[in-house]
């Protein structure tokens, strides 16, 4: 088996990529948070649970952000980002099509276009992968 590292220059699409989700899903999380109320009666969702994925989502944000930002990005982080990025889109939009989370309208179109740009993001991030790779 022969060991792949990400080296720093060849990283650089990988880590904007990775930085981009970060600002994007920390936002995402702090508007949850402050606004739940508002956000719960045009999307749907209980404030509450809006709340819980807030502060998950704030979390996340910042822990890609710090991945970002490491020296040596390795395999390892950079596929977890992907993976859950995939569990978030596939779930988003299980979510609405189920109508597990009493989406309204604008809620279900919402939780779409969200998936839609978790996706985009994991897209950029298996390129900025490849791109990345060195033997």
């Amino acid at each position: 088996m022969t060991a792949v590292t990400v080296t720093a220059d060849k990283a650089r699409f990988l880590r904007l990529a990775l930085a981009a989700d970060a600002v994007v899903t920390g936002g995402n999380g702090l508007a949850y948070l402050a606004f739940a109320g508002p956000v719960a009666d045009l999307l749907g969702p209980d404030a509450g649970l809006l709340r819980g994925i807030g502060a998950f989502l704030l979390v996340y944000g910042v822990a890609v952000g710090l991945l970002a930002t490491r020296r040596d990005l390795g395999q390892a982080g950079p596929r977890t980002v992907i993976a859950l990025n995939a569990v978030w889109t596939l779930g988003s939009l299980a979510a609405v099509v189920t109508g597990a989370l009493d989406f309204t309208t604008v809620g279900a179109i919402w939780a779409i276009a969200q998936a839609v740009t978790v996706a985009a993001f994991a897209e950029l991030q298996i390129m900025g992968l490849r791109k990345a790779r060195v033997s």
